[in-house]
């Protein structure tokens, strides 16, 4: 009898894997099903052929927000005109220009079909629709609103989009700066200096100190370049890996959010996530201890993450969520104070809507605040770095001017 290795999610979210003997994928699926798995993927040993389509490897395309917020519009569009789910399915399918998205939702179709929910197919592929898209999918079938939950679902996207879009956006511009003031200022010590420095030589005669400097730091980038090289790869590795432990993240992550500039911008948008992701799947009917999970494995900030695990643990010993929120010192006085407003008004989804609707423009605000504010400052490090080598370099040269003039 075969063996297949799987992979599924628990009833808590957490991942598991293990190999089970059976005939064939479907019997391994069935009993996965039985004991509560959800986004499982079956490989059979030996053969390297999964079940699940494995997005993002060589030779595949990846799926783009931009394809998911344009299929979720226009599934709402054709179950809101009453087309029986496997038709937009198969509609929508059939018309998909990226292929990993295609093979994905011929397979979701396949999923429906063979008598799986359409939660429950979407679920089997959790690299193209994430736990909050299944969810509110699954609250959207057993209350019978689809099509609302999946506008709803289309907005919350692409919000969250143009928020990670502003984002990026306010990183590039310094980035892209301060990565071009690296190569030129590494080209003219590694180049340029050294010519100067045999001319100097030559010459002869005693050098200004900052030109003295200069030659110094430019004889240890030549001569050390390798080195530099290889130590910038291994501090970046180092990085990587001390961030991806737990420990490593969670002292990072509260760093970040201390940092002078970045630090308020990166409080914002976790704000405006939380609001928008949680205020999104409470009005969509999801239970709000579910919510409060989901929300919290996609925080993308180790210290919010625990902060709203905090919260959902709070909550389930009988206290309100304004109380634990409070507690967190995470979340401004402001968003506590709705929340407790909401809480007590039972509008608990609008209030947590209106939040994220504000702090979606106070994070436009910060970005135009901190790319004005950064703008002059990265052109007075370069105008001072570049001048200060050109400075260093010709002023033995007016010291001879003046030398052979006097």
């Amino acid at each position: 009898m075969p063996k297949f290795n799987w992979e599924a999610r628990s009833k808590s979210g957490g991942a598991q894997k293990g190999v089970m003997e059976a005939q064939n994928t479907a019997l391994v699926e069935a009993q996965l099903k039985r004991f509560g798995f959800t986004g499982i993927s079956i490989k059979e040993e030996g053969k390297g052929l999964s079940k699940e389509l494995k997005l993002g490897g060589f030779g595949s395309k990846k799926v783009d927000t931009k394809d998911l917020v344009v299929f979720t519009r226009q599934f709402a569009t054709m179950i809101d005109s009453g087309l029986p789910l496997v038709q937009c399915l198969d509609i929508l399918a059939s018309q998909q220009e990226n292929k990993t998205f295609k093979d994905v939702l011929y397979k979701v179709k396949e999923g429906v079909e063979s008598g799986s929910t359409f939660a429950e197919s979407l679920g089997k592929h959790p690299k193209v629709f994430d736990d909050l898209y299944v969810n509110l999918v699954a609250a959207g079938e057993v209350g019978g609103i689809l099509d609302t939950i999946l506008g709803r679902l289309a907005a919350y996207i692409e919000k969250a989009m143009k928020l990670k879009k502003q984002v990026k956006g306010a990183m590039v511009y310094p980035v892209t700066i301060m990565s071009i003031a690296a190569v030129v200022i590494g080209v003219i010590l590694v180049f340029v200096i050294p010519t100067f420095a045999k001319m100097f030589a030559d010459f002869g005669g005693t050098l200004p100190m900052p030109t003295l400097i200069v030659i110094a730091i430019s004889n240890f980038l030549t001569r050390y370049i390798l080195v530099i090289i290889g130590a910038f790869f291994g501090i970046s590795w180092g990085f990587k890996k001390y961030y991806a432990s737990p420990k490593g993240r969670k002292v990072i992550d509260a760093l970040a959010l201390k940092a002078p500039i970045v630090g308020p911008l990166i409080r914002k948008v976790s704000v405006a996530k939380f609001t928008r992701t949680l205020g999104t799947m409470m009005s969509s009917g999801v239970p709000i201890m579910d919510g409060l999970e989901i929300v919290a494995k996609t925080a993308g900030n180790k210290i919010v993450e625990e902060a709203i695990y905090k919260v959902r643990q709070q909550i389930s010993e009988g206290k309100t969520m304004a109380e634990p929120l409070a507690a967190s010192g995470v979340f401004p006085p402001m968003v506590v104070q709705m929340i407790s407003v909401g809480e007590a008004t039972g509008a608990m989804d609008t209030m947590l809507n209106k939040i994220a609707d504000f702090y979606d423009d106070e994070v436009d605000d910060a970005v135009g605040a901190m790319t004005s504010m950064m703008e002059p400052l990265l052109m007075v490090f370069l105008g001072t770095t570049v001048g200060g080598l050109v400075i260093a370099m010709y002023l033995p040269i007016f010291k001879l001017a003046g030398a052979v003039g006097g």
